[in-house]
């Protein structure tokens, strides 16, 4: 099966640590970062698209993503 999650979060560290986080658990960078301006909070915020590929498990929709 494999798996697809989207972070996101405030462009700060908390943010690169949790892409980090991923990294190490297995997940995949898929395709390139994203960034955009939040005006009503004055914040850029970030996204990157995750992907892993989990043996042994079907996909099932009310599975928590993060935790495979």
């Amino acid at each position: 099966m494999k798996v697809y999650r989207f972070l996101t979060g405030p462009d700060d560290a908390s943010f690169c640590h949790r892409v980090t986080d991923a990294l190490n658990k297995g997940w995949e960078l898929h395709g390139a970062p994203s960034l955009s301006f939040n005006a009503a909070t004055n914040q850029m915020h970030c996204g990157q698209a995750v992907v892993k590929t989990v043996h042994g498990k079907d996909y099932d929709p009310a599975m928590k993503l993060g935790e495979q």
